[in-house]
């Protein structure tokens, strides 16, 4: 069956984690996408622990798959002339150099656009393509610090907490892309034209943050670590069980404060104030007293079929095992090269006439080079000539 994208065609400059979870994302709802990879700088993504059976990534093989690739050299004598020939039959670049990188190699944007004026060029960056910080580098961790978003997390007197689920790059980068590739496709479909998507990881950061932003551009008032109802200043919080593991409370609701008071056999909690920051750090105690007197599967038990929006901490382990995410199919077996299976995050977006489909893990670079370059129209001795000048491997 056909993918919510089948025939949107992409060409892939990216790396590492933001760019290719997006292109990703749009591969595995039908979009044809070709991965352009250097062929002396590999992905540092391949190698990075832990590896699996087959010495690869689990990461690089899981973000890169349903995607076809090509090894070129762009520095090399006719690789950006095979860019340029390729380009007039895609739809999208997802490019995530630093600004100005592909304009200096001759493949910028405009340049682009006037051989495919319908073009839709996806710039990831972490600054964004403007502003005198267009040039700076950054990881996840400088986003959240400037988008205000580290400053409100973490306990009092210890500091902020890094996060390894990369709100930035993830939330920014891939869903930013994702959702602008999107809207311009939409936006050609109307009129024809092509246009620039300026991606930048720094500005999603600031645009997740919008509950303490609009608080601070409205009242002045800044958020800090347990100091709102969702950061810890209230009862919604982790609290340790008796064998040290965590519950996660949600309670915020009275109804919902209400069934959590029944099922822990404390019902005079209902009538505890916790108004001022002393009542509250009482009351957050007393929840911490009673949930410290019970293990993790012993409180599971428990809220198992309690609806109090308090649920266990799972390690990731045990994440993959959730019934819920097994009848949403959210773990799916992909095979490689080989025919050898390996089981992977799904598509987190469910359509009904349009599922996802998993045909393949990460390939090799440069695995699809020659046949890309065939049905571009260049032949043997034009493949052979690009290969002895290292455009291409």
């Amino acid at each position: 069956m056909p993918g919510a994208l089948e025939g949107l065609k992409i060409l892939d400059f990216t790396a590492l984690y933001p760019g290719p979870l997006a292109t990703q994302w749009l591969a595995d709802n039908g979009a044809d996408v070709l991965r352009v990879e250097a062929p002396d700088r590999p992905d540092l993504l391949r190698w990075m622990p832990p590896l699996d059976a087959g010495d690869k990534g689990a990461a690089w093989r899981a973000v890169n798959r349903n995607k076809r690739s090509i090894a070129l050299n762009l520095k090399a004598p006719g690789a950006v002339d095979v860019v340029r020939k390729l380009i007039a039959e895609y739809d999208v670049l997802v490019e995530q150099f630093r600004p100005g990188v592909l304009d200096r190699l001759g493949l910028g944007c405009a340049s682009l656009r006037a051989l495919q004026p319908g073009l839709i060029w996806c710039a990831i960056s972490s600054y964004g393509q403007t502003g005198p910080w267009r040039d700076r580098p950054g990881h996840d961790i400088d986003f959240l610090a400037t988008a205000g978003v580290a400053h409100h997390t973490g306990r009092p007197g210890q500091g902020p907490t890094p996060n390894g689920a990369l709100q930035g790059d993830f939330g920014g980068g891939t869903f930013g892309a994702v959702a602008g590739i999107l809207a311009a496709v939409v936006h050609r479909q109307r009129t024809g034209q092509g246009q620039l998507v300026d991606v930048s990881m720094a500005d999603g950061a600031l645009w997740m943050n919008m509950l303490s932003v609009s608080a601070a551009l409205a009242a002045q008032h800044d958020a800090g670590p347990a100091t709102e109802p969702l950061n810890g200043g209230g009862v919604y919080d982790y609290y340790a069980t008796a064998d040290g593991r965590y519950l996660a409370m949600g309670a915020l609701e009275p109804k919902f404060w209400s069934q959590f008071c029944a099922a822990v056999g404390a019902p005079e909690l209902e009538l505890e104030p916790g108004g001022s920051p002393a009542e509250i750090a009482s009351l957050k105690a007393k929840v911490a007293a009673i949930l410290a007197q019970r293990t993790l599967t012993q409180w599971t038990a428990v809220f198992a079929h309690v609806e109090c929006c308090v649920e266990p901490v799972l390690t990731p382990t045990e994440a993959v095992q959730h019934p819920q995410f097994a009848a949403r199919h959210m773990i799916v077996a992909v095979p490689d090269e080989t025919g050898e299976l390996h089981r992977q995050v799904a598509s987190p977006v469910q359509f009904s006439a349009t599922p996802a489909a998993y045909a393949r893990t990460a390939v090799e670079t440069g695995h699809d080079t020659t046949a890309v370059l065939a049905a571009a129209g260049f032949d043997p001795a034009a493949i052979a000539a690009l290969r002895d000048a290292g455009a291409i491997s």
